[in-house]
């Protein structure tokens, strides 16, 4: 297991409202030993202040999944769809064969998110798809198309614990509160931190105080070619 501090995050951002914190390899930050973890290749922490956000940009052949933290996400892109993503939300944009889309802070308070890329299985792209899942309970898991990824999510209650899943690739992000992983207590996750884990069998979590955990269990990686 391989603990990644929030603080150890690269640090992104245009410096005009919007702050990023990136667990990969991303833009200008370049990190051979650090480009992805399973099918997993990027997972930012954006922070975007009222009335800023992303210009339309492009993206192609990759499942992007995104977490609202707090605030509203306004999400719109070049297939039409125009839509405003709130905390409990699970929001998917399959890029596809190439679509381009616009995330904003249309509201009055600070918008935190985290988004995550995965890389799809091999064959043609399809067409670009969107999905939102409004207010995902705890314990149904969301399965990305064309992978063999799925992601869960844990809100839990002081000292509840919750086995985490079997499997080759199990990367764990803290979005709120303590958690512990096994019974280290080094191995304590806070808000930002993220846990990667190799062939996990019998795993749990354990909050320490309120807590909420995103945790993606994958059974592949990216096949090129």
């Amino acid at each position: 297991m391989w603990i990644q501090r929030s603080g150890a995050r690269y640090p992104g951002g245009d410096g005009t409202g919007i702050e990023t914190r990136h667990a990969f390899s991303f833009s200008g930050h370049y990190d051979p030993e650090n480009v992805r973890f399973g099918l997993l290749v990027a997972c930012n922490e954006e922070r975007i202040a009222p009335g800023t956000g992303f210009a339309e940009h492009p993206h192609r052949d990759l499942e992007i999944v995104t977490w609202v933290v707090s605030g509203e996400l306004t999400h719109e892109d070049s297939t039409g769809v125009r839509t405003v993503v709130r905390p409990g939300d699970v929001q998917r944009l399959s890029a596809g064969s190439g679509v381009r889309h616009t995330e904003r802070n249309a509201g009055a308070e600070p918008l935190v998110f985290v988004q995550m890329w995965l890389v799809p299985g091999p064959g043609a792209a399809p067409e670009p798809g969107y999905e939102v899942v409004r207010g995902i309970a705890d314990g149904t898991p969301y399965a990305l198309e064309r992978t063999e990824a799925v992601l869960h999510v844990r809100r839990l209650v002081d000292g509840e614990r919750t086995a985490l899943p079997d499997a080759p690739w199990l990367y764990v992000h803290g979005v709120r509160g303590a958690v512990r992983i096994g019974d280290r207590s080094d191995r304590t996750l806070g808000a930002g931190d993220a846990a990667r884990v190799r062939d996990a069998d019998g795993l749990e979590a354990r909050a320490e105080g309120p807590a909420e955990l995103l945790v993606w269990e994958m059974h592949t990686e990216p096949v090129y070619g």
